[in-house]
């Protein structure tokens, strides 16, 4: 166990280290919000530098690093892209100069203490079942993995499809003109209101599964992992605080949300 925590403390102390650099650069640029795009590449270089402190040799490692990998990588691209093409994300601004105006703080020591040092440890958490997975992986290298491991790898593929055919029918959907102030509510958006949360989620317990094939404790010292994205992306700064803002902003999103699922994928209602 001692070898985990400091495998652990390695990782924490590298993405501490990044995430400081980043920082820096929002310093520069004045501007925070790429670091969504961090949140899932953070993921992947989690899951590389534990694969990188104890191989990749064990079958469930190379599952556990390539899933992460594809799902980070495309998150990540697609988000930098889209951080590129609109610029800062309005709610970063609303919430920096929230709290510089009641804190009485400038805007550096906001951007490190409310955005980077606060996503740093809740993107460290969500990985945990990469970490740990693979980390645990080694110590059985010649094992192969099972049904249940199985299950998780089709579930995850399954989440990353989800979520990516849903972000690219809202990039269609916005890239219209005539959708300006209009809802989404065709594709995978008619049987659920976050397409990609879901898919996020969806993603991360089929990870967790396959950490669950190692056994029982590597899945119940990183199950912590997909609860909390789950919680995040239902009840806390996803779903919750999104559709906050586009109940101002979309006269029709009331009746969206009425006959509409609110996360997982179920056909709508009738009206």
């Amino acid at each position: 166990m001692s070898d985990a925590i400091l495998l652990l403390a390695t990782n924490f102390a590298g993405l501490i280290g990044v995430i400081l650099i980043l920082w820096g650069i929002s310093v520069v640029i004045r501007d925070v919000s790429f670091i969504d795009a961090f949140w899932a590449f953070g993921m992947v270089l989690l899951a590389w530098g534990t694969a990188w402190q104890v191989g990749v040799e064990a079958p469930h490692a190379t599952l556990l690093l390539g899933l992460t990998t594809l799902w980070g990588l495309r998150l990540a691209i697609h988000l930098t892209i889209r951080w590129a093409s609109h610029g800062e994300d309005p709610r970063y601004r609303k919430i920096l100069a929230h709290t510089m105006e009641a804190k009485k703080w400038g805007w550096a020591k906001t951007a490190l203490l409310t955005v980077f040092l606060t996503q740093a440890p809740l993107l460290f958490i969500t990985c945990l079942p990469a970490q740990i997975g693979i980390w645990a992986s080694a110590s059985d290298p010649m094992a192969d993995v099972g049904i249940i491991g199985w299950i998780g790898a089709a579930a995850a593929l399954a989440g990353i499809a989800f979520e990516s055919i849903g972000d690219a029918q809202l990039d269609r959907f916005r890239k219209d003109p005539s959708n300006k102030g209009k809802v989404l509510d065709t594709g995978l958006w008619r049987y659920t209101r976050h397409p990609n949360y879901f898919g996020d989620a969806l993603t991360w317990w089929g990870i967790w599964f396959v950490a669950l094939d190692l056994g029982w404790g590597p899945a119940l010292a990183s199950v912590i992992g997909p609860v909390f994205l789950t919680f995040t992306l239902t009840r806390w700064s996803g779903k919750a605080l999104l559709e906050k803002g586009l109940h101002k902003t979309r006269p029709q999103y009331a009746d969206y949300v009425a006959r509409t699922s609110g996360f997982v994928p179920w056909p709508p209602k009738a009206r």
